[in-house]
């Protein structure tokens, strides 16, 4: 049975895919969100190095913000894709704003001068150093016993 579609979207697909079938990742409204803050993190004797995707960004979309030891990257994007006719009238308009972040833990030794982050290409490169582990020292507290 056939079932009505809006914008490309089943009317029932969201509510089918809490039961049994797998939620599918469907691109809406022509904006390509799957290709979006694809990571990749890689070791080095240095620190860390973040590949972060963002496709279709510029630079003065994209902030980094460093706190309670979580490095959150977060893009927002605005589209506005009108077209008229001669006369000026709309024939279509549509818009998307959105935004997307995702956070990665890098210790709460880390400060924000220790980060460096480059915009190149639609890739965000981020270099987060190690910091080396400060081994505990056990300090014996004694309680004074009077006698």
């Amino acid at each position: 049975m056939l079932m009505p579609s809006i914008f490309g979207e089943s009317l029932f697909d969201d509510w089918f895919d809490d039961f049994a079938r797998p939620v599918k990742n469907v691109a809406r409204y022509s904006v390509p969100t799957a290709a979006v803050m694809r990571t990749d993190v890689k070791e080095n004797e240095a620190g860390y190095e973040l590949d972060i995707d963002l496709p279709g960004y510029k630079k003065e979309d994209v902030q980094a913000q460093l706190k309670d030891g979580y490095l959150t990257i977060t893009a927002s994007t605005k589209t506005n894709d009108d077209q008229k006719d001669d006369s000026g009238k709309y024939i279509r308009r549509e818009r998307y704003y959105g935004t997307c972040s995702r956070s990665f833990y890098v210790g709460d030794d880390i400060e924000q001068d220790d980060i460096k982050a480059k915009f190149e290409d639609g890739i965000l490169k981020v270099a987060v150093p190690k910091k080396d582990a400060k081994p505990k020292v056990e300090e014996n507290k004694f309680i004074t016993i009077e006698g």
